[in-house]
């Protein structure tokens, strides 16, 4: 990693921890640090979404959304951006080796993830057919 004006090479390197961590569990709330959110913001092509808060329920209360998150790490979806559809992120000169970093950290857990993420989908679902399906005995 380089440093940059903005960014130097150990605050790269913390990111990348960062994100490791949030992807090992589960992408659970309590490892989506600030350091990663400002990241994600400010040179992965993401918008801010209001604040943290309003980031993270837009990308990871819903394993729909998740997986659409996700997508934008995974090479073999051609990394583009899911917000503004374009690849710039990945290859910009300041911040190409952590993005870079983060999309190699990504690879061997992608594996695992995406099944999680559709049966929880599917569990989702399911819930919400069990619970029409009541309400609508219930107008018998």
């Amino acid at each position: 990693m380089k440093s940059t004006k903005y960014m130097s090479a150990e605050e790269k390197e913390k990111v990348l921890k960062d994100w490791q961590r949030f992807i090992e569990n589960d992408f659970d709330k309590a490892k989506f640090t600030k350091r990663l959110y400002n990241h994600l913001i400010q040179h992965c092509s993401f918008i801010a979404h209001y604040n943290q808060g309003g980031f993270y329920g837009t990308y990871f209360e819903d394993p729909e959304d998740t997986m659409k998150f996700i997508k934008q790490f995974d090479r073999e979806q051609g990394c583009v951006s899911i917000e503004y559809g374009m690849t710039y992120w990945l290859n910009n000169e300041d911040y190409g080796d952590i993005n870079t970093a983060m999309v190699e950290t990504f690879e061997p857990y992608k594996a695992e993830i995406y099944p999680r993420l559709k049966q929880k989908t599917k569990d989702i679902k399911l819930r919400q057919m069990e619970k029409l399906k009541a309400e609508i005995e219930a107008l018998d």
